[in-house]
């Protein structure tokens, strides 16, 4: 059931972003080109810029998500394409924002000199991949090709849009959302931001991260400290989603427990390596995109692909608590997670996918039953910022992954049992905790925001927050696991 992970494979572009970024780089971040201050100042066209061509962002269809019968001898060559239309989108995007003026004189230019060469290399790249799923001995979907074009998002889209012309109506009906929040990066900008108070209580309108436990079942609870990332340990790489492929994730993670995690690591790697755990017995990675706090600070990663160069900018806040805890099911006892299992909460991409993989819950402490799910809170004083993600907690009972890295794994049902063929596993919850100075918002922009690392497209909206999780506990702390949630006690 294991599976080597060690493909130096590369996005064919990779390094391409770094050159291209030097044109937007200002203070260490992607600047987003924003030519008309003033809603009133006119267009060379002599409309105002409320009216002007737009596109905030590109909207491409997941082609990942549509790959389900991908044979094992191919997935690290299908991940590793996946990765290389990710790093294009990069390009494109940062081609978006660095020609404001072109587009403004030609209401053409988004889809002659961006969208429509996308397309063209996308096109390329899925060829390839139906290429390596055939040789592998699998048949690929037959209609690939529709998933090559992309389009243009203006501004105050709706989440998982993408629906429009291309650019040339773009901002008309967008509600002439600002283009930046001030410090000169695409988001987030001041609508991504609410009052905790004015979210209404067990309000959260997501299908996803119901909690597992509850008062029947399985009751018990495992809890492991693995700290909150003490040891400095941040990469732009996911080994889930991109293995083999440096800066495959394009934003920075926090990592607890495991110590060796980067794109390059097997399974044998993450099996020998140190972990940050206090029980040793658990090795497994703990992962999530960093928040920062847009105040100025140059971190680190500042010129990096992955930090300032895709737009990532501001000081790394650290979670103050980072709680991880295994509960049960109310339905029933849980079986043993298998070694290795990979899981991944969320959508890094919902801006532009839509919500049916979301999965964010976000709050402030003293208010965690007023859950957002595509804000961030604005806390009151005193209060904390918080980051829930209730894992998938019902496992097919044969595989540790999937071809798109979902199909293994389901959320339990609204009266906690598993779907047809699944069992229950221990639900993964972390609860991350943020001391963040509350944001202010004045004439319609948001000073000194926080924001999760994202996509340099996905504009660092709160709804693509996500978790990742791979279990490298060893069989006797698993099974000690298994045993507390269901005898009903509380371990750690």
């Amino acid at each position: 059931m294991g599976r080597n992970t060690r493909k130096r494979r590369t996005p064919l572009a990779t390094k391409a972003i770094a050159a291209s970024a030097a044109l937007a780089l200002g203070g260490g971040g992607l600047i987003w080109a924003n030519f008309y201050a003033s809603a009133h100042e006119k267009a060379p066209d002599n409309r105002t810029k409320r009216n002007v061509s737009q596109v905030v962002t590109i909207y491409c269809p997941d082609v990942g998500q549509q790959l389900r019968n991908v044979p094992d001898r191919a997935r690290g060559e299908v991940d590793g394409e996946l990765a290389s239309m990710d790093q294009q989108i990069t390009d494109a995007y940062q081609r978006l924002v660095t020609t404001r003026r072109a587009q403004a004189g030609d209401a053409n230019f988004v889809q002659n000199s961006i969208l429509g060469p996308l397309k063209d290399r996308r096109k390329v790249l899925l060829d390839r991949i139906k290429l390596q799923i055939n040789r592998a001995g699998g048949k690929a979907p037959g209609d690939l090709d529709r998933l090559a074009g992309c389009t243009g998002r203006p501004a105050g889209g709706q989440n998982g849009g993408g629906q429009n012309d291309g650019g040339q109506n773009g901002g008309q009906d967008g509600g002439g959302q600002p283009d930046d929040n001030g410090n000169g990066v695409a988001g987030p900008v001041a609508d991504d931001f609410i009052k905790i108070e004015d979210v209404q209580p067990n309000s959260r309108n997501l299908p996803n991260g119901l909690p597992a436990n509850g008062d029947s079942g399985s009751t018990g609870t495992f809890t492991t400290d693995c700290g909150t990332n003490e040891n400095n340990l941040f990469n732009s790489d996911n080994l889930i989603a991109a293995p083999g492929v440096g800066n495959g994730a394009h934003h920075v993670h926090d990592y607890v427990g495991n110590q060796d995690n980067d794109a390059f690591s097997s399974d044998e790697d993450l099996a020998n390596a140190d972990t940050s755990c206090q029980n040793q017995g658990d090795k497994s990675t703990y992962y999530w995109p960093v928040l920062r706090l847009q105040d100025g600070t140059e971190e680190f990663d500042a010129n990096d692909e992955g930090g300032g160069a895709e737009g990532n900018i501001g000081r790394i806040l650290k979670p103050a608590q980072a709680q991880l805890k295994f509960v049960g099911n109310k339905q029933g006892d849980v079986v043993a997670m298998p070694k290795f299992l990979r899981i991944i909460t969320g959508d890094a991409k919902s801006f532009v996918n839509g919500t049916a993989n979301a999965n964010t819950s976000w709050s402030c402490t003293g208010f965690e039953d007023r859950q957002s799910t595509d804000k961030y809170p604005l806390c009151p004083e005193g209060s904390q910022v918080v980051r829930t993600s209730n894992f998938q907690s019902c496992w097919d009972g044969q595989n540790i992954d999937s071809a798109n890295h979902r199909d293994h794994m389901a959320f339990v049902q609204a009266d906690g049992s598993c779907p047809n063929g699944f069992q229950a596993i221990p639900q993964l919850q972390v609860k991350l905790v943020y001391d963040i100075p509350t944001p202010t918002i004045e004439n319609g922009q948001v000073r000194n925001p926080y924001a999760v690392d994202s996509f340099p497209e996905q504009l660092h909206k709160p709804i693509t927050d996500h978790n990742d999780f791979i279990n490298v506990m060893d069989e006797q702390l698993m099974n000690e696991v298994v045993e507390c949630i269901n005898t009903g006690r509380d371990c750690t």
